[in-house]
């Protein structure tokens, strides 16, 4: 019944408002739309921690510790970033970037990007994730294309493009997966329902298997940002609204990730060796290296932002390739305070870049003068991101990088370089933006900050201790991962 409520809301909202979203309290309809569907994720997770894994409607959908951590995790950020955007989205709309009618597609289309990602991790079929991965592109080509300048038509046309031309790796993958799984389950469903494909992934041909995991490495990789594949991420973060930014760093990253580590756990058990880890771990050192010397080079703030998010989906990547317990737990943690943190970022970008007028970092400065709590925002936000202490984001990349030092030492070289290029290329330019001279503007609407310093403060818990029940939660899912 609780799976029921969590796909059944957002979906609701969506098409409500699809036809209501340009009332006034349109924004306060998606908050409380979000709110209801992080309740009843709260409802999920209570069972499942009460009453371990279980299968739902046919076995069509399955929900256990590893993906009911990422639809709570989810649904908290979609409801804080709809909190956000209701300020946010109101003085776009009067600085005369937005209309109703737009307004009431961009509502629209987040409660249905919601549900596409939610739908994505809790069902059981590897067919029906491929396509909530699909829909989940067309929702967010929408939402990117927004402001219809330019400049967003061409970043949500090459979104749709690469992300399409990946997509499309990811079905052939699948198929292939379904060729292999049944001639151990028979034709019919069940060959791609993931419960029963793990029960018997030591009996599925090696081969074939080890070749799909390539190509839905490669499909899915595409939408995680990987590189050389990254190339959409940038444009669609920088053109698109910054709400959109904050979701699709935060969570539609995550969701991708979680496609391809659930196809890793069947091609280790049919391969017994670690192909599927060695490809996962190659990406992710190039993601990370490749996006930490991107960052210097910038100019706009929420393109620095989008290549941070490469850098650091690289690095999960890279620790879920390793395996092993603690690397897998490590790479879990990252997950949460990395979504929890580039979404703060994300929120005080945007009203920075409301008051300044401009996403160029050289023309936003003195914002802890113009606006003090926006200012501190950017600040705490960086300064965690950028993993130090007593930050979240320390604990998780401490934990990585000792576990590479003890099992693939070959590797550090190229990790602490590109983690310290990337803190020199950040840092230098917050405080310009933070503490610089300032001739910003002062905002019509006061900005949504809350959500800013609630999740900095989740994160900076995180990074102080992690509460019993939580690191029970994360062993569970590492030990389902393998």
């Amino acid at each position: 019944m609780e799976i029921f409520w969590v796909l059944g809301i957002p979906l609701f909202g969506g098409f409500a408002l699809a036809v209501y979203g340009k009332h006034r309290h349109a924004p306060e309809f998606n908050s409380a739309v979000s709110f209801c569907t992080f309740t009843a994720a709260a409802m999920l997770t209570a069972r499942v921690i009460t009453g371990g894994p279980f299968s739902a409607w046919g076995e069509q959908f399955f929900v256990d510790a590893f993906n009911v951590f990422l639809v709570a995790l989810t649904a908290f950020v979609g409801f804080t970033t709809s909190l956000f955007s209701r300020p946010y989205m109101r003085i776009e709309q009067h600085h005369g970037k937005l209309s109703a009618n737009r307004l009431r597609l961009y509502y629209s289309m987040y409660q249905l990007f919601s549900f596409t990602m939610l739908l994505a991790l809790l069902t059981n079929n590897m067919g029906i994730l491929w396509v909530a991965m699909e829909a989940a592109t067309l929702t967010t080509v929408l939402l990117v294309s927004l402001y219809r300048t330019p400049a967003s038509l061409e970043a949500a046309w090459k979104y749709f493009i690469l992300c399409g031309v990946g997509i499309a790796q990811a079905l052939f993958g699948t198929i292939l997966l379904y060729f292999a799984a049944e001639k151990v389950l028979g034709a019919g469903g069940t060959a791609l329902l993931w419960t029963h494909l793990n029960a018997v992934k030591t009996d599925i041909e090696p081969t074939v298997l080890s070749l799909a995991f390539v190509f839905l490495l490669v499909g899915y990789g595409t939408k995680v940002g990987l590189a050389p594949l990254h190339n959409w991420l940038p444009d669609a973060h920088a053109e698109g609204p910054t709400p959109v930014s904050a979701v699709l760093s935060g969570l539609l990253l995550n969701v991708a990730l979680y496609a391809v580590v659930r196809s890793k756990v069947l091609a280790d058990g049919a391969l017994g060796t670690h192909f599927a880890g060695d490809l996962m771990m190659g990406f992710g050192l190039l993601s990370v290296v490749m996006a930490a010397f991107f960052l210097a080079r910038q100019k706009d703030v929420k393109r620095m932002f989008a290549y941070s998010s490469i850098e650091h989906m690289g690095l999960m990547t890279f620790a879920f390739g390793m395996g092993g317990p603690v690397a897998t737990f490590a790479a879990l943690l990252h997950m949460t305070v990395h979504s929890l943190t580039k979404s703060a970022i994300f929120f005080a970008v945007g009203h920075a870049a409301q008051e300044s007028g401009t996403q160029l970092m050289e023309h936003i400065r003195g914002l802890i003068k113009t606006s003090p709590t926006v200012g501190w925002g950017l600040a705490l936000g960086t300064l965690a991101i950028l993993g130090m202490p007593p930050f979240g984001v320390f604990t998780s990349e401490f934990m990585i990088i000792t576990t590479a030092m003890h099992n693939y030492p070959w590797s550090m070289p190229f990790l602490l370089a590109a983690l310290g290029v990337a803190f020199a290329a950040i840092f230098g330019r917050m405080q310009l933006m933070v503490f610089g001279e300032t001739s910003g503007r002062r905002l019509p609407h006061p900005p949504a900050l809350l959500p800013v310093f609630a999740h900095l403060a989740l994160v900076l818990l995180l990074g102080l201790w992690i509460p019993p029940y939580l690191a029970a939660w994360y062993r569970q899912a590492a030990a389902l991962i393998g």
